[in-house]
């Protein structure tokens, strides 16, 4: 049984299909990657399976439970968690003040979460007590990454993770994405590094107007020449 299965999706706003059939499987401690030309609904991909974005038609199963259209709660709730590209941390709080907020659902002690979280973002250890508004881009996606992790999730959906980074925290973020799978944890992203994230992936979906257009393991996908030269940039 997989962890996550999105079938023959449909769906968009205003009335308009944005998603024509797309589908995409996520199994256990797997890290998979949605790529694709800007405007293929990847993102909206994303939205529609955490709930954020009504499903026409089509089916959501998370480990064999239908959770299609259910609420963003509850999908937290059963162990998902969402990072989006934008607006995710609490520019205003603390770091480890926006860690804990991650766990506002959670009734356990959370110290043991916070370990966790510090272990795999040691410099948030050093930033605990710094405004999170003030840090750099890159401290910023450790923090809003940190606190989806504070809800012990067996899968992580990172939208864009490495939107405007310097290469070298792209570096960064992808050790960091490789290291939450190693803990057991399932990922499933969209990014526009679609080379770097494919060289990490198990597997890669192509997206193209809202349809699949290739499904296979990341090298695969690497090698494919038509893949490389109408997506990745040849």
């Amino acid at each position: 049984m997989s962890l996550l299965t999105a079938t023959d999706i449909y769906g968009g706003y205003g009335g308009a299909d944005i998603l024509k059939g797309a589908g995409l499987r996520v199994e256990t401690d797997e890290i998979v990657v949605i790529v694709g030309p800007n405007g293929a609904g990847k993102s909206t991909m994303m939205k529609a399976i955490f709930g954020l974005l009504r499903v026409r038609t089509g089916q959501v199963l998370y480990q064999g439970d239908d959770i299609t259209n259910a609420k963003p709660e509850q999908m937290v709730r059963r162990g998902i968690a969402y990072v989006p590209q934008e607006k995710n941390v609490f520019p205003s709080l603390t770091v480890e003040e926006n860690l804990e907020m991650g766990a506002f659902l959670m009734s356990r002690d959370i110290k043991p979460r916070l370990e966790k979280v510090y272990a795999v973002f040691p410099k948030l250890r050093d930033r605990r007590r710094q405004q999170a508004g003030l840090m750099s881009g890159g401290e910023r996606q450790m923090v809003a990454m940190g606190r989806a992790l504070m809800i012990d999730p067996k899968l992580l959906m990172l939208d864009e993770p490495t939107a405007g980074l310097s290469p070298l925290l792209i570096d960064e973020t992808f050790e960091r994405i490789k290291e939450i799978q190693a803990l057991g944890i399932g990922v499933l992203m969209v990014e526009q590094n679609a080379k770097q994230a494919l060289a990490i992936a198990h597997r890669g979906y192509v997206l193209a107007t809202g349809t699949n257009r290739h499904e296979d393991t990341g090298p695969n996908l690497l090698a494919n020449r038509e893949v490389a030269e109408m997506f990745l940039g040849g």
